[in-house]
């Protein structure tokens, strides 16, 4: 009798903290990918890319980007269609990676997709840059044309090598634009965020190959990415004492996930914890063009390298 007391009592305590969690994948309604985390104001928002290609699909089908937000990790709320190529009168084809930074009261949303046959661009992958003044938009188009074509790198020869862009202000206000398939270029941004300061510059991270997403913690700077160590991609990491690196090559920090070849990495403080975002193919009907976005708890060494990530299906506990 006192063991089935006690066995109540601990199903009792434990059943609504399971019931809390955020359950991995953390967006069911929908497919989304490339996530990319950004907190303002003590709200977590995600920006992400809306996979819609059908169970008989071969190929990716983005039509457009979302924006989801949360202020405890646990629930979040689906702001919408926020953006897509067609918001960009240059642009056709996919949604791919896209990153949303804040700098000076305006909200930067970096992102990836092609550019139509013109006088400005052959085509092939670019980059554009669309501003709000909300981190929910309106967004427009920033330039009106975009901020990196095809023609500016000419190291890798496919057309696609221009894509993912990850955007960081760094403590003495220089901003940094790190993208690409195949090679990670790397520019400075001028203050206003929507030119390039200077030359694009090349670098080859150990396994590198697309999806690269850079921060600063402490002293140093992380560049981690989508590798091709193995097939399908895993997720490494390199750190520097500069941005403009050397990057010292540390290791893999996620092992390939579930139901997906590709994986992409978003990662922030948030109410005191450290979190890694990226995407599987685990919801029902999911696969590599029917991607769904995750979270699980990031931790460090004490020499600021990073421990390996636990994918989990429970999540992360929400906060206050």
């Amino acid at each position: 009798m006192k063991f089935l007391r006690v066995t109540l009592i601990i199903l009792a305590l434990s059943t609504p903290l399971c019931k809390t969690f955020a359950q991995n994948p953390i967006i069911k309604h929908i497919f989304t990918a490339d996530p990319a985390p950004l907190v303002f104001n003590d709200t977590l928002f995600l920006y992400t890319g809306h996979d819609t290609a059908t169970t008989e699909d071969t190929n990716y089908k983005m039509a457009d980007w979302h924006v989801f937000s949360t202020t405890d990790m646990a629930t979040w709320k689906d702001h919408g269609t926020l953006l897509s190529p067609n918001t960009f009168s240059w642009a056709t084809g996919d949604a791919y990676a896209a990153q949303c930074i804040e700098r000076n009261g305006k909200f930067y949303w970096f992102v990836s997709t092609f550019h139509k046959s013109d006088a400005n661009s052959k085509g092939g992958a670019a980059i554009g840059v669309a501003v709000s003044d909300r981190p929910t938009g309106p967004f427009k188009d920033a330039i009106g044309k975009a901020l990196i074509t095809n023609e500016m790198t000419t190291d890798k020869k496919h057309s696609w090598d221009d894509i993912d862009p990850t955007v960081f202000v760094d403590d003495d206000g220089q901003a940094y634009l790190f993208w690409g398939n195949g090679s990670c270029k790397w520019a400075k941004l001028k203050n206003n965020m929507i030119e390039l300061d200077g030359v694009i510059n090349i670098i080859n991270p150990k396994n590198y190959i697309e999806g690269p997403w850079v921060y600063k913690r402490n002293s140093l700077y992380y560049l981690v990415y989508a590798s091709a160590g193995t097939k399908p991609e895993m997720i490494e990491y390199c750190t520097a004492t500069k941005p403009e690196g050397p990057y010292e090559y540390k290791g893999i920090i996620q092992e390939n996930v579930p139901n997906s070849f590709t994986t992409h990495p978003g990662i922030i403080d948030y109410k005191g914890k450290s979190y890694f975002f990226y995407h599987n193919g685990s919801l029902p009907t999911g696969g590599s063009y029917r991607r769904s976005i995750c979270v699980d708890y990031m931790y460090y060494n004490p020499d600021g390298t990073i421990k390996k990530i636990e994918q989990t299906t429970t999540g992360v506990s929400p906060v206050k």
